[in-house]
């Protein structure tokens, strides 16, 4: 028989369906994507934070909103990518990602999510690439 939903993957949902019920001006979901930011714990906010700062210059007409209780980055609406910490699902590592109104298409199958560790230098510029493409 399949086990049931994890508390948080419960958690999330629940995230989700408060995200929807707010009526929060943009300024108020970007402060909220923020303190999402600082409630992580101190290895995921590092990364979490290098990688918002990388999003907003490569793309700064994204919109910052959280989804299912995560960072993300939004363009008409739509969720373009997101941050997942390491700590939301207990797991080794940070999870960059995208949606599926990335414009990312590229040939018959391509990534849409990735493993991070660490922000090196071409770290960095991978995402600055991608989410510039992603963005478009």
């Amino acid at each position: 028989m399949a086990e049931s939903f994890s508390k948080e993957e419960k958690a999330a949902m629940r995230a989700a369906a408060a995200e929807r019920r707010r009526k929060f001006t943009p300024e108020q979901h970007a402060a909220e994507v923020l303190e999402n930011y600082e409630a992580m714990d101190p290895a995921d906010r590092e990364i979490g934070m290098r990688i918002h700062k990388i999003v907003m210059a490569a793309a700064p007409h994204l919109a910052p909103k959280t989804w299912y209780g995560m960072p993300a980055y939004y363009k008409d609406g739509k969720n373009i990518c997101f941050f997942q910490a390491a700590g939301k699902f207990k797991v080794r590592y940070c999870t960059f990602g995208f949606d599926v109104a990335a414009n990312l298409d590229d040939g018959p199958m391509w990534s849409t999510g990735f493993a991070v560790l660490e922000v090196t230098k071409d770290v960095e510029k991978k995402i600055t690439e991608m989410v510039k493409r992603a963005a478009s």
